[in-house]
């Protein structure tokens, strides 16, 4: 017999272990489909559709950065478009379930992901690279030299 008084009746809690205690899900009994996270197991985590991309220019090139933990370079694709615009997808499958595994917390992502940028009018589109190593996607799109306007001194006579 507990000497405290537990409040999630019926679920495993132990006060002296913080990540054993389920949280109060006050959504659960209402007749929503799929309105309570515990309801059931996700198809897609948003943390994941959007996947996070830094931009950074250097005066050589753009730079871009993608976090994709997980993924192998043949499951993400790198396409630059007529227009200027480079663009980064791939899809992370979800994991198989088996009928007698019991899942007591789902916080990997999963889902397809595609992110858009419009690339300024000095990136060579041509010349675009990309390289994969430990999850981070890199991809580089070096710039154009900008010329510098001639300024040429007219002589004023008179």
């Amino acid at each position: 017999m507990s000497l405290i008084p537990s409040f999630f009746s019926g679920r495993r809690s132990n006060v002296f272990d913080p990540f054993s205690l389920d949280v109060w899900d006050p959504l659960k009994d209402f007749p929503f489909s799929n309105s309570s996270p515990s309801a059931s197991f996700p198809r897609e985590n948003p943390a994941f559709v959007s996947t996070r991309v830094d931009w950074k220019e250097t005066p050589e090139a753009h730079v871009f950065k993608a976090d994709l933990p997980g993924l192998k370079k043949e499951e993400v694709k790198v396409e630059v478009e007529d227009d200027r615009v480079l663009q980064i997808s791939g899809e992370r499958s979800v994991e198989k379930e088996d009928k007698n595994d019991e899942w007591h917390r789902v916080e990997r992502s999963s889902g397809k992901f595609l992110r858009r940028f419009r690339l300024p009018e000095n990136a060579k589109m041509d010349k675009v690279k990309a390289s994969m190593e430990n999850g981070v996607l890199t991809v580089t799109v070096p710039k154009e030299e900008i010329k510098k306007a001639e300024v040429k001194s007219i002589e004023i006579s008179g």
